[in-house]
């Protein structure tokens, strides 16, 4: 889920000069009008909250509760389902790319053709956005969602009792301009592969609903790529995570010490 704004929050400019964070860089080429400078290192302190943040927990919970890590536990094949006015199968299948590129433990790859997909994006125009939400979730919970949240796309996540995702449903709206639709698309992948929450704390992940990004940013690829690591598997509690974690985040070489 991504509540889009008009324009970057000044949280990064505020809360960086505390934090460890090192190696600003501008956004990679190509990226939305005025997205934002990202860091490219980090403490291990600074991977490790961002996990449990966005690891553990989920903002829209239906059903019974997961007792810990939730992540797909085999190859993931995302389907682009072509819809709205405005065509963007060309460019969300370039983001699913993008992801397969940068986080290869995620084994991603696009399905081609008009079936299967452990991943399924359907692309839609706005006004379309509440009846898909009603179709998926029900009248009730999605009345209360909207009224809560205020949403311009949105990610369903269903999965075992012990963790295994078995299958996301992605809702990327179109017509609102690239600033909108690349936000919401790089933001619901996060959650597809298994991020399920929010940080509105943390200055460097797509997953603040107060930042508007538009890219992966080496924040979410070290996150992600800790979720796919061979040492973090579903149903993992967040007791086991923790004895678990420092171990894989030393061998991702991006922490620097801490200040």
């Amino acid at each position: 889920m991504k509540r889009a704004l008009a324009t970057c929050a000044l949280l990064c400019a505020v809360a960086l000069p505390a934090l460890a964070a090192s190696n600003r860089e501008p956004p990679p080429a190509g990226s939305i009008r005025g997205a934002p400078a990202q860091y490219t290192r980090f403490t291990a302190a600074e991977l490790t909250r961002g996990f449990f943040a966005l690891a553990f927990g989920s903002d829209l919970r239906i059903g019974a509760k997961p007792r810990g890590i939730r992540r797909f536990d085999h190859p993931i094949q995302a389907r682009i389902i072509h819809g709205g006015s405005v065509d963007r199968v060309a460019s969300m299948r370039a983001i699913v790319e993008d992801y397969a590129r940068q986080v290869p433990g995620l084994n991603l790859s696009v399905a081609e053709g008009t079936r299967g997909g452990d991943i399924e994006v359907r692309l839609i125009d706005e006004k379309d956005f509440k009846a898909a939400l009603e179709e998926a979730f029900g009248v009730r919970i999605t009345r209360d969602f909207v009224a809560r949240t205020d949403p311009q796309c949105m990610t369903s996540v269903k999965s075992t009792t012990e963790g295994d995702i078995v299958r996301s449903v992605t809702f990327v709206i179109v017509d609102k301009g690239d600033n909108v639709f690349f936000d919401c698309a790089y933001h619901e992948m996060l959650h597809a592969f298994g991020l399920s929450n929010h940080d509105q704390r943390n200055p460097w992940t797509t997953l603040n609903q107060k930042r508007m990004v538009g890219y992966l940013t080496v924040y979410d690829r070290a996150l992600l790529t800790l979720l796919y690591d061979r040492r973090i598997t579903p149903g993992m509690t967040a007791a086991q995570v923790r004895e678990t974690l420092p171990e894989a985040i030393k061998d991702l070489d991006l922490t620097v010490p801490a200040q």
